[in-house]
């Protein structure tokens, strides 16, 4: 659901998942209730892996974060696909399997979604592909922001367009924006109804930032020490 109210009559807050595979990282945005999610991808394991057991560093980041956990198979073909997210799944219930949209991509997450694993369609980039995407029983579609924005189209309307497609027939399927930049791709997510946005370590503390408010702060403890005062 968007900004439409959820079967309880609510309006559901958009949620926020953090685009990165570093446990520091995560352990600190977690702790400050800040996140509610994490987003993983080959390229972000591989910055942080090293010498170290993949799966070892998905049970890590699930531990640290009390929400979903998208793991990504590097298998290019359904079978593969359905035997790594097998085992992705089974490291633990916060793991979404992360598939790419292919024809053997949606092949794998039909399967998969037929043994009850949840699934993140990644690199979507038209309202087409996202449909095709729900037909498959996709928990989530990653529509790719940034990557359109570079090549001269408005990832923040391909947003706008699967939101629109999904509420017209009531697909279940969440909308995780992906591939945000910057603070503003963040609100206009939130705007257009996005449901989940994932967004690197740099971008969400961005969001806590406003010169007024360092201004602010600033300006009242320059006051509360004029008065040589003690709490």
């Amino acid at each position: 659901m968007g900004l439409g109210s959820n079967p309880n009559g609510r309006v559901e807050q958009m949620k926020i998942f953090l685009d990165t595979a570093d446990l520091a990282e995560i352990r600190r945005a977690s702790e400050a209730g800040l996140i509610d999610g994490i987003t993983t991808n080959p390229s972000l394991m591989a910055q942080v892996a090293g010498k170290e057991d993949p799966r070892g560093i998905f049970l890590a980041i699930c531990e640290a974060v009390n929400g979903p956990v998208s793991a990504e198979v590097v298998a290019l073909d359904a079978k593969g696909m359905v035997k790594e997210g097998k085992k992705l799944a089974a490291i633990h219930e916060n793991i979404v399997v992360k598939v790419p949209l292919t024809e053997e991509g949606l092949r794998a997450c039909r399967s998969l979604r037929g043994d009850g694993i949840r699934v993140n369609v990644t690199l979507c980039f038209s309202a087409v592909q996202a449909m095709l995407a729900a037909k498959a029983g996709a928990t989530y579609i990653s529509p790719f922001v940034g990557r359109l924005d570079d090549v001269g189209q408005s990832g923040m309307e391909l947003v706008e367009e699967i939101r629109s497609v999904y509420d017209e027939y009531g697909v279940e399927t969440e909308i995780l924006a992906a591939s945000l930049r910057h603070p503003r791709h963040v609100l206009e997510a939130m705007l257009i109804g996005a449901d989940c946005a994932t967004l690197p370590p740099k971008v969400l503390y961005q969001l806590l930032k406003h010169p007024l408010t360092d201004k602010g702060l600033e300006q009242f403890m320059a006051d509360w020490k004029s008065l040589g005062k003690e709490l």
